[in-house]
């Protein structure tokens, strides 16, 4: 590992007055979770079209078993990594101001971090589509397909749909976020899914510094990062920790 990047990238974050991370799939393949694009996506192996909401107001029982067989299946035994246990560590010691991610799987928010902007929502929260209500997902809601509120209404998981918008919530915390960042954390993600692409965009014109963690060059590594370590996110985390 390139050790002048690495105390490059720590003096970025120790000077730093207002540092946020943004992640993608990138940082929980190394919790087994495998990415949706790729090779060995997701998409490489279902029709995304099946995940359109569209079809999930058409086929709210065929819709909900692969929900459950792809997400809720793969995500239930999956932890936390070293990289999202750094992060949240960071946010517990005032260095992270803000953690905007990409994933639906909850490894941040079982790693500790509270700070989260979950942009594409989360799949521990399920919310009925006639009355809006809210409930946890549990093994139990899900053993009856499609599960139900008690009002009668179908369940839909809090993440997103292909065809829906990003929750007005979540777009304004980031525009907030990214207004006050001069540094960012870019881990596990091409940068090729939009809207959530551009955020790290709009931090580096705005001025922020832009440290990307990838094992891979993405569509930032050469016009917007100004450290690139070429690694994977845990390694890279845990030693840029023992740096702080």
């Amino acid at each position: 590992m390139n050790r002048e990047k690495i105390l490059k990238a720590s003096k970025i974050i120790r000077d730093s007055q207002y540092l946020t991370a943004f992640t993608g799939a990138g940082i929980s393949m190394e919790s087994g979770i495998p990415p949706f694009r790729g090779p060995m996506g997701l998409w490489s192996k279902y029709d995304p079209s099946l995940f359109d909401i569209s079809y999930f107001y058409k086929h709210p029982e065929k819709s909900w078993r692969l929900i459950r067989d792809i997400f809720f299946e793969t995500f239930k035994d999956a932890k936390p990594n070293r990289a999202h246990l750094v992060l949240a560590r960071l946010e517990e010691e005032g260095i992270l101001k803000t953690l905007i991610t990409q994933n639906i799987d909850n490894l941040h928010f079982l790693a500790g971090s509270r700070q989260v902007i979950e942009y594409h929502g989360n799949s521990r929260e399920l919310r009925c589509i006639e009355c809006g209500e809210k409930t946890t997902a549990t093994t139990e809601i899900l053993e009856s397909l499609p599960p139900r509120c008690n009002c009668g209404g179908i369940l839909k998981p809090e993440f997103i749909f292909f065809g829906e918008g990003i929750p007005e919530e979540a777009v304004r915390r980031s525009e907030e976020a990214v207004r006050k960042t001069d540094a960012m954390l870019v881990i596990g993600t091409t940068g090729e899914v939009f809207p959530a692409g551009m955020i790290p965009e709009a931090a580096y014109s705005k001025g922020a510094s832009i440290i990307e963690i990838n094992p891979e060059p993405s569509n930032y590594t050469y016009r917007i990062t100004d450290v690139f370590i070429r690694e994977k996110a845990a390694r890279v985390m845990g030693i840029l920790y023992e740096e702080l």
